[in-house]
């Protein structure tokens, strides 16, 4: 029988892999297909369990994102709600402006954005989002050339804007390599199967479980959502 690990065990085995040899400094600032790719190839050395989703699933998606408001209002859109919900709204959302724009958001009134399907507090989310790029205070072009923490830290000056969209918009759109949405639920359903854990981790213990895959946790998340969508969805 397998035994469930502990997170104990799962902390040793990231120390033990990140003092070996696999370890390399990355090569660029974002993701391609040919370092997702290689990447995917290092982790499936190092972890035996991320090794198993590969071998009976594949290589995950990029999952990429075309930078810019549209894809960070619908990233908004989809927190504390289902992705199909959020997809829905923003389909909406483009049939009335396209494309949409900052300033093209900002001429919608509440009753357009309801029918939509957005409510009071998204509205309110959406408004300042716009409103920060019309007025200069957010530059969603300038984010490409600056490190992970300050854009971090740019885009969670926007009322809205918390910790795992911020996350997401560095994973998916910016593609960099070691972004690890620690209070993403379907990665921690992922990898609580995945590690055979005994509960679903919190963020905290994500993060632990994490340290194991730098420096290229974005791909690790990706493996760990390939798993969720093929097999517990």
């Amino acid at each position: 029988m397998t035994r469930r690990k502990d997170l104990s065990d799962i902390a040793a085995a990231g120390a033990a892999a990140k003092s070996g040899s696999g370890t390399q400094r990355l090569a660029s600032t974002s993701l391609s297909e040919e370092s997702l790719i290689r990447a995917v190839r290092l982790l499936s050395r190092r972890d035996a369990d991320l090794r198993e989703v590969v071998r009976k699933f594949g290589p995950p998606p990029m999952w990429a994102r075309e930078a810019g408001f549209s894809t960070l209002l619908h990233i908004i859109l989809e927190q504390q709600v289902s992705l199909a919900s959020a997809r829905a709204a923003h389909s909406k959302l483009l049939e009335v402006a396209s494309p949409l724009t900052a300033h093209g958001f900002l001429k919608l009134d509440d009753a357009a954005l309801k029918a939509a399907g957005f409510s009071r507090q998204k509205t309110s989310y959406g408004r300042e989002l716009a409103g920060s790029l019309v007025e200069g205070r957010l530059d969603l072009d300038a984010l490409r050339e600056i490190d992970d923490d300050t854009v971090r830290s740019e885009l969670l000056k926007i009322k809205g804007i918390g910790r795992w969209t911020a996350d997401i918009y560095l994973l998916m759109v910016l593609r960099r390599p070691d972004i690890w949405p620690a209070g993403d639920l379907a990665l921690a359903v992922a990898a609580r199967h995945v590690k055979r854990l005994k509960s679903r981790p919190t963020p905290q213990e994500l993060d632990k479980i994490g340290e194991a895959w730098k420096p290229w946790r974005a791909v690790a998340a990706r493996i760990l959502w390939h798993y969720y969508l093929s097999e517990l969805v």
